[in-house]
């Protein structure tokens, strides 16, 4: 039993794991200083608390046979729709929106980062037990209605962000499993039809988001406050950063919420165009760490797990950091590893643990 606990300990991804504790410290550095003399100053060592308890759930994670996992995944389904459906009765409300399901000592629990895996798993699972080399129209309808509905409840909660992640990993997905260019065609007309209809189904606060997306001076003092405290925080930076706990936006509080959202906002802010690159570094060299992982799989469903999770973790990054920019709009998707939260950092390792799982199978002999 020690030797397989050795061995498992011993060949797990290192790299990918070293990365990704390097990206969380930097974060909680800079939770640190963006909540410095506010209600959110000890925000900083619960995080820390939450990277401990992530590479507990991580190590779990990769200890139970994915085949395994995949097994289980109507029942992962199922429980997870009723507790989406519980969330929108009995959630914690925040800033008008029910996301959060209260468990003790004042912690809360988000459902829809959680069903992530249970995302990443349907796909792989569906797409392995398909026969054919090229997906049907069916298949495609069948999945494509999965991922829908647990889409459909979160964005009743209303979180559209969160709701968004889970297209990168089912298109991630049809493409690998036998998309053909006929699908690929239909699929854009439809979105390019259902997405103006899709306007009348947003929130106003959505609308507005969207709206001043494209010229936030039309309305400097509400939706578009944001992204022009973002963007000058990012700036102000310059080259090499204002340092630890100096930034002028983001000490005075001209930046809201640098703490989770515009995290990479009061990054650059304090460390410059240098840290920022430094970061972004980081992130695509754990990306491309999945992206081995997931060429070394044993087996199909393996490979689709990982590119499951390269796709969610490229999502995130991609739109936090536009969104920071102004180039992207502002979604309330958190920069993953970095932003606080902890349902959001123990479902990145969560995921990072879904990798290396697949890892550890292949070295079994």
């Amino acid at each position: 039993m020690i030797l397989l606990l050795r061995r498992s300990i011993r060949d797990l991804d290192w790299t990918l794991i070293l990365l990704a504790v390097i990206i969380t410290t930097l974060g909680i550095v800079q939770i640190y200083s963006a909540t410095l003399d506010t209600v959110w100053r000890n925000a900083w060592w619960k995080q820390f608390v939450w990277l401990i308890a992530g590479l507990v759930l991580m190590y779990a994670i990769a200890q139970v046979d994915y085949h395994t996992l995949l097994g289980r995944v109507p029942i992962f389904y199922i429980v997870g729709l009723l507790v989406l459906i519980t969330t929108l009765f009995i959630g914690t409300r925040v800033f008008g929106s029910r996301r959060w399901i209260p468990l003790f000592f004042g912690f809360h629990f988000q459902v829809s980062e959680f069903f992530k895996l249970v995302i990443i798993l349907l796909v792989a699972r569906y797409l392995t037990e398909v026969k054919s080399q090229r997906l049907s129209w069916f298949d495609l309808l069948k999945l494509g209605t999965l991922v829908a509905i647990p889409m459909a409840l979160i964005m009743k909660q209303p979180d559209l962000g969160t709701s968004l992640t889970y297209v990168p990993v089912l298109l991630t997905g049809i493409f690998l499993g036998g998309l053909r260019w006929q699908h690929a065609v239909v699929i854009g007309l439809v979105a390019a039809v259902l997405l103006p209809a899709g306007w009348f189904a947003l929130k106003d606060y959505q609308k507005a988001r969207l709206v001043t997306f494209l010229d936030p001076a039309k309305d400097p003092r509400g939706a578009g406050y944001q992204v022009i405290q973002s963007k000058i925080a990012v700036g102000a930076g310059g080259m090499w950063g204002k340092g630890v706990t100096r930034g002028t936006q983001t000490q005075l509080r001209f930046l809201p919420v640098p703490h989770t959202d515009f995290i990479i906002s009061a990054f650059g802010e304090e460390h410059g165009f240098t840290g920022i690159l430094v970061v972004l570094g980081l992130y695509f060299l754990l990306l491309m760490q999945i992206v081995q992982n997931a060429q070394a799989a044993p087996d199909r469903a393996g490979m689709l797990i990982c590119m499951g999770v390269a796709a969610v973790m490229l999502f995130h990054v991609f739109v936090n950091t536009g969104m920071a920019v102004g180039r992207m709009p502002v979604t309330g998707i958190p920069l993953p590893l970095m932003s606080y939260g902890g349902s959001s950092l123990l479902s990145v390792f969560a995921m990072l643990g879904l990798v290396n799982n697949v890892r550890l199978r292949r070295l079994v002999a």
